[in-house]
C-alpha cells in the first residue's frame, strides 16, 4: 500500500524544486538536457562554484591561499571558472598538466602530484616549469638529472608523509607507511643536503587526508603541519617559497550528516599564522578539490523501465556505475549508504513510494539508490543525483559493458 503524503525536501537545497521540476542555474533541468541533447549528463552551476569560493575566501585569513585539487573534476569548462577564482592549480597527470596550462594559470601556480611520475611527465613538467611535488628520494635524484639533460633546473617541493594522520578522515593519505611523500623522519638528511642539488626548492606539501567533516580534526592536523613545517625548515640552508597544508575539507553526503563548521578552523589558522612569525613572509596554501565542486553538481538519468520484484518497485534508468562509481558505494564506502536522490518531472507529484533505482548494467552492483521513499515516478522522469560535482565521470569505468558514455555541461 502506497502512503500518501506530502513530499519535502529539508536537504541538500542547492538545486530547488519547483512544480515538480529540479532547477539549477535557475532552468528546469529537462532545459538543461534539452541543451546537451542526452541523458545521462553532469550538470554543473557556475554560480554555485563561485558562492563556494568566495564563502571560502570571506571566512579564511587573508594570508590563505586556495589552490584547486584538478582530480576532483578536470572537466576543462570547469577548471577554466576555477582558474580565474583560485590561486593556483594542482594536476596528477601530464593530461591535466595540460588542461591546466590551457587556462592560462601562470606556470609556477600549478603543482604536479602523484606518487608515479615517469620521466616522459617529469620532462614536461620540468620544461613547463611548474612545481613538482617530490615523492621519493629516488624521484628527486631523477628530477635533477633530467632538469640536468634539459638545461633547466626543475622547481620542486617535497611531499612529506608526517607521522600522523586526519583523524576522522574518509581517505586517510599520511601516517605509517605510504605510497604518498616521503617519511618526514627521512628528511633531516635530504633538506641538509638539498642545496646541493641543481633544483629549487620551493617549499612543502603536507597533505594527510580528504573529506573530513570534523572541525576539531582539521585543527588538530593543521596545528601538527605547522609544527612540523617549523621543525624541518630549520634543516635548510636555502630559501623557499610556500607551505601547502593541504586541504581535507568535506562535503555532505547522506542524511544525518553534518556540513563542516569552518569557522573554528578559519580561526585557528589565524592563530598559527599569528604564532608562527617566521613563516609571515611565506604562502600559506590550501588546497581543495571536492569542497569546491561537489556540491555544485548533478548527475542525471531518465527512467527507461518500472518493475515490481517481490513486493520492491524498480525504477530503471539509463545511467549507472560506469559514470557515477562514487554513488554505487564502489568508490570507498565499506557500508552503501545512498545520495541524496531527487525525481524531476513536468507534472507535480504529492505521492510517494518506496524503490529502488538501477542502472542498465548487467551487475547487481549498478546501483544509483537503494530502498529510497521518493516521489511517485513514471518512465520518462528523471533521477537526479546530488552532490555529484566531484569523482564522477573520470573517476568511473566509463567503458565498461560498452554503454554510451556521459556528457558533461557547465551552466
Amino acid at each position: 500500500m502506497i502512503n500518501k503524503k506530502t513530499v519535502k525536501h529539508t536537504e541538500f537545497n542547492n538545486f530547488p524544486l519547483k512544480n515538480g521540476q529540479l532547477y539549477i542555474a535557475n532552468m528546469a533541468v529537462e532545459q538543461a538536457i534539452a541543451i546537451i541533447g542526452q541523458t545521462p549528463a553532469y550538470l554543473y552551476d557556475r554560480q554555485l562554484i563561485q558562492q563556494r569560493v568566495a564563502s571560502l575566501r570571506n571566512m579564511l585569513p587573508p594570508g590563505i591561499l586556495l589552490h584547486y585539487a584538478m582530480k576532483a573534476n578536470p572537466m576543462p569548462a570547469v577548471v577554466q571558472h576555477l582558474a580565474a577564482l583560485v590561486d593556483g592549480l594542482d594536476v596528477a597527470s601530464q593530461g591535466e598538466m595540460h588542461t591546466a596550462i590551457n587556462t592560462g594559470m601562470l606556470h609556477s601556480e600549478i603543482s604536479f602530484a602523484g606518487p608515479g611520475k615517469n620521466n616522459t611527465e617529469l620532462k614536461a613538467a620540468i620544461a613547463a616549469g611548474i612545481v613538482i611535488n617530490v615523492e621519493s628520494e629516488n624521484e628527486l635524484y631523477r628530477i635533477e638529472k633530467i632538469g640536468k639533460d634539459l638545461g633547466i633546473t626543475p622547481n620542486i617541493a617535497i611531499r612529506v608523509n608526517p607521522d600522523f594522520e586526519l583523524k576522522a578522515s574518509g581517505m586517510k593519505m599520511s601516517g605509517g607507511p605510504k605510497q604518498f611523500g616521503i617519511d618526514a623522519e627521512k628528511l633531516p638528511d635530504i633538506l641538509t643536503n638539498i642545496h646541493n642539488l641543481t633544483v629549487n626548492f620551493e617549499g612543502f606539501h603536507i597533505f594527510s587526508g580528504s573529506q573530513n567533516l570534523k572541525s576539531e580534526a582539521l585543527i588538530d592536523a593543521h596545528n601538527k603541519t605547522f609544527a612540523l613545517a617549523h621543525e624541518l625548515v630549520q634543516y635548510l640552508k636555502v630559501d623557499f617559497r610556500f607551505i601547502n597544508i593541504g586541504g581535507g575539507f568535506g562535503i555532505p553526503y547522506f542524511p544525518g550528516d553534518e556540513a563542516l563548521d569552518l569557522q573554528p578552523v578559519a580561526e585557528n589558522l589565524q592563530h598559527l599564522l599569528d604564532e608562527y612569525k617566521s613563516f609571515s613572509n611565506k604562502q600559506i596554501i590550501i588546497e581543495l578539490g571536492r569542497y569546491l565542486v561537489g556540491e555544485a553538481g548533478i548527475y542525471v538519468s531518465k527512467i527507461i523501465d518500472k518493475k515490481i520484484s517481490r513486493g520492491l518497485t524498480y525504477l530503471v534508468t539509463d545511467g549507472g556505475l560506469h559514470h557515477h562509481l562514487s554513488n554505487s558505494g564502489n568508490f570507498g564506502q565499506v557500508i552503501r549508504k545512498n545520495y541524496p536522490v531527487r525525481i524531476s518531472t513536468q507534472k507535480p507529484i504529492t505521492e510517494t513510494e518506496l524503490v529502488s533505482i538501477v542502472g542498465p548494467l548487467c551487475t547487481p552492483l549498478d546501483t544509483l539508490a537503494a530502498k529510497m521513499e521518493l516521489p511517485k515516478a513514471e518512465i520518462g522522469d528523471l533521477v537526479v543525483i546530488l552532490q555529484s560535482g566531484a569523482y564522477g565521470r573520470t573517476a568511473s569505468p566509463e567503458n565498461f559493458l560498452g554503454h554510451p558514455h556521459v556528457k558533461e555541461l557547465l551552466l
